[in-house]
């Protein structure tokens, strides 16, 4: 949090879960559009504002619950996204616990507009505007069907990224307001280098296949069992374990030639402007791969949302998709980087999204029915 915001600012408070790393991103975007236009912004941590070490017990549940086979399908088939009582429950417990810190942080800095990027988040606002109605309130959801933990009736506008999404949030709020924006992307995939100077950079080869193999900040992929095979296809294997510092540790003790493992890193767009293809799980990193202009190979790995966005991904283009086997993957990989993946081969990738500052526009325009003054063009809704 920040001091006191200048009189007359504009100001915002933007809700995110540092729950992997996606949440994070799309809040920083957020926050990167309202100041272009000259808002104040300030991102809270919902998960760190539980205290208590809530959220490493909330992330070590939620990645046993992904380690069993169907656990967490049946979490978010049959109660998030259905909203069971459970599933309203869980809502219910973790959001209470939120209002009385978030109450007093706008009672010192208020806000003209409160941005969830965080399923909680729309919860906790939802019963902030019972005792505040003057306060505007937005849902930010990327998952490409949201559930109903994210849908609440005080939420004045929805912001998706397909019109799947604004289905979903339709499906679960008939007359819902929902404007559909392109996915954000962080600036420095627009500015990636060319593939060869990637290359020297990283002291590879310019000649040769070469793949990068991650799996999100969490690493939900058994991406050290996935390597060797891919190298054995004779493929350059960059492979990035992200915050997984056990699975970095066993990429790092079983190094062999052909892979270059990394744990965390923020060379994310060189990495990717260095492959010819890049293997991952559905999320922001397919956008950030269209951005610096490869294709994909998607790997159904992660449960729950993960499928569906998955199925969203292959529909926007320049993906393909694998089981995790590793047999499989290294196969399905050759065969795509050799021409020969058929017609559902990735061979051409969609052009990139627009630049940081005209999604900025979008975003902008998008809060234009909140009648809030923020300026810039209108978004679509669909």
């Amino acid at each position: 949090m920040n001091g006191p915001a200048p009189a007359g600012t504009h100001r915002a408070l933007i809700l995110s879960g540092s729950i992997g790393k996606g949440h994070d991103v799309v809040a920083e975007a957020c926050a990167d559009a309202l100041a272009s236009v000259g808002w104040d912004s300030d991102i809270v941590d919902c998960m760190a504002l539980l205290g208590g070490g809530f959220n490493e017990v909330a992330t070590g549940i939620m990645k046993g619950l992904m380690a069993v086979p169907g656990a967490y399908d049946a979490l978010h088939f049959g109660h998030l996204r259905t909203g069971s009582r459970l599933g309203r429950g869980l809502d219910r417990a973790a959001a209470g616990k939120l209002v009385g810190p978030l109450r007093r942080m706008l009672a010192e800095r208020p806000a003209d507009l409160l941005v969830s990027v965080f399923a909680t988040g729309g919860a906790v606002v939802d019963r902030l505007k019972r005792e505040q109605p003057r306060l505007r309130s937005v849902v930010y959801c990327t998952d490409a069907c949201p559930h109903r933990l994210w849908v609440h009736a005080g939420t004045d506008l929805f912001i998706v990224t397909s019109d799947m999404s604004a289905g979903f949030i339709r499906y679960h709020r008939p007359g819902a307001e929902v404007a559909v924006v392109p996915p954000a992307v962080r600036t420095e995939f627009h500015r990636a280098p060319g593939r060869d100077e990637a290359r020297h950079s990283l002291g590879l080869p310019t000649e040769g296949t070469c793949v990068l193999l991650m799996a999100g900040a969490w690493g939900m992929a058994p991406l050290d069992r996935l390597a060797g095979p891919l190298a054995d296809a004779g493929h350059h294997v960059l492979v990035v374990a992200g915050n997984n510092e056990r699975l970095h540790q066993r990429l790092v003790r079983h190094a062999r030639p052909g892979v270059v493992p990394f744990g965390f890193t923020t060379r994310i767009p060189e990495l990717m402007a260095a492959a010819d293809l890049v293997i991952t799980t559905a999320g922001d990193t397919c956008t950030e791969a269209r951005t610096v202009g490869r294709p994909m190979l998607l790997l159904d790995t992660v449960p729950g949302h993960g499928r569906e966005n998955l199925q969203l991904e292959l529909a926007r283009g320049g993906a393909a998709a694998t089981s995790g086997d590793p047999r499989l993957v290294a196969a399905a990989a050759t065969a795509l980087l050799a021409g020969g993946g058929g017609a559902s081969s990735p061979t051409a990738v969609p052009e990139g999204p627009e630049g940081p500052e005209g999604w900025a526009r979008r975003f902008v325009g998008a809060l234009a029915p909140l009648g809030l003054n923020a300026g810039g063009a209108d978004a679509p809704t669909p």
